[in-house]
């Protein structure tokens, strides 16, 4: 297939859309027949998929989200969220039947538990995803596939599509609440330009013990694989290369909420622009480390030009 359309955006993100009820300063898990507080509460956009368009949009490039929602306030919420930090919206599905989905996550520092009611991201089909949506852009990116049964069913199929029509591409799996994994990683992958796993998610989809074993069984395939390992940092893997390198380490983490979809969105916004890799995993690191700074996972991004003022304020980027 000759991609021969006049391109839109720089990038498609297809994927869940939901809100996250974030309650903070929590002493203590809940326990059944129990009540605890947290002494902050925030309601924001939430899902991989919003969090990486959101901040990948405030960078500077040119987004659009492909998803579904309800026409509830939730659903609202999620549209003049994504609106308001320059995201095209045109091709979100709003349907009456469907609820918008949430997350309510009880955050401990940089660790959290998140109960979700999926809602209307359940519903997003391949008949919803058709060629002449994604031949607007460059680039596609799809998160958080096992929350999106209809999405995981036809996923091959999708970046198929996408490479015939001479798109990059990225993926991030997210975790499996099942934790069943059930992805065939040998035949996806070859249509993967950019894999964004974190280490845990990596184990598991390999059923591996050890990251060494679990980055050979998928380093054949031919693309860039990117681990995302938290305050340890990332490792970036093509070509038979590993290149390590440490996070920016925030010492006043407000939550880690979003802080691998924002690496997402660093590394990403260099690789549409052409920069090599070591360049792309140091601003994931760094848009990963500044997520850190705000509730939520887009507060901390307004513009690019705010951004690098943070990055060099807190973190010495001089990039």
């Amino acid at each position: 297939m000759v991609n021969n359309i006049k391109k839109k955006y720089d990038v498609i993100v297809i994927g869940e859309l939901n809100v996250d009820l974030i309650l903070n300063q929590i002493e203590s898990l809940p326990e059944i027949g129990k009540e605890i507080l947290a002494s902050r509460m925030d309601l924001v956009l939430g899902s991989s998929s919003a969090i990486f368009a959101s901040n990948l949009s405030s960078l500077g490039a040119k987004v659009s989200f492909l998803g579904k929602i309800g026409t509830d306030s939730f659903g609202d919420l999620v549209m003049d969220s994504l609106k308001n930090k320059g995201v095209n919206t045109d091709l979100i599905i709003r349907d009456e039947k469907l609820k918008t989905g949430a997350t309510v996550v009880l955050n401990y520092g940089e660790e959290r538990a998140n109960i979700t009611h999926p809602g209307a991201m359940e519903h997003l089909t391949l008949s919803d995803i058709t060629v002449e949506k994604i031949q607007e852009g460059k680039h596609i990116h799809i998160s958080s596939i096992f929350l999106q049964p209809e999405l995981q069913k036809n996923v091959y199929e999708i970046f198929k599509l996408a490479k015939e029509a001479e798109l990059t591409t990225s993926l991030d799996v997210q975790w499996d609440p099942a934790e069943e994994w059930d992805v065939d990683l040998q035949k996806l992958l070859p249509y993967v330009d950019v894999f964004l796993p974190n280490k845990q998610e990596l184990l598991c989809l390999t059923k591996e013990n050890e990251l060494q074993d679990a980055v050979d069984k998928v380093s054949d395939s031919g693309n860039t694989i990117v681990i995302k390992m938290g305050n340890k940092g990332s490792i970036c893997c093509s070509e038979g290369n590993q290149n390590k390198l440490p996070a920016y380490l925030n010492e006043n983490v407000v939550d880690a909420i979003g802080a691998g979809d924002s690496f997402n969105s660093g590394f990403i916004f260099k690789f549409i622009q052409g920069a090599d890799l070591s360049e792309c995993q140091i601003f994931g690191n760094l848009i990963g480390a500044i997520n850190t700074t705000r509730a939520g996972g887009t507060a901390a991004f307004i513009n690019y030009k705010q951004i690098i003022e943070i990055a060099k304020e807190k973190f010495g980027y001089s990039g």
